[in-house]
């Protein structure tokens, strides 16, 4: 967990992570895990864009990104959207983030990874 007073807490991030697999399994009726697998490629960006800083213009260009950025994007949008779901919420972190990864593993609109995906490859198309 991070930022401000969940600095720190893994023994609640594990608890969070296995309630919202336990969610997903009885939304779903499939392995949790693949679930999350799912999202994690259809809420990873293909394409982003960078500063290219030459001759005191600084302008944005289009690049591929890594495989590993791309995991790691994705997995920082899904818990950045469940994070936001849960703020000044009644429903739990848990029970967002279940809904955050199966949104995502459909592909669905809903989801703000996917959302956030599309605005990134959008910028990044607008940049080549």
């Amino acid at each position: 967990m991070m930022h401000g007073r969940n600095n720190g807490k893994k023994i609640m991030a594990v608890r969070i992570i296995k309630h919202a697999f336990e969610i997903v399994h009885l939304l779903t009726d499939e392995n949790p895990i693949q679930q999350l697998v799912n999202a994690i490629i259809n809420a990873s960006p293909r394409e982003d864009s960078t500063r290219i800083g030459s001759g005191g213009v600084v302008r944005r260009q289009a690049v591929d990104v890594s495989p590993m950025r791309r995991v790691n994007q994705s997995i920082y949008l899904i818990t950045q959207g469940a994070r936001a779901a849960a703020f000044r919420n009644v429903k739990t972190i848990a029970e967002c983030l279940a809904d955050e990864i199966i949104n995502a593993a459909k592909g669905s609109s809903n989801s703000f990874a996917i959302k956030k995906k599309d605005e990134l490859e959008r910028i990044a198309k607008a940049n080549r």
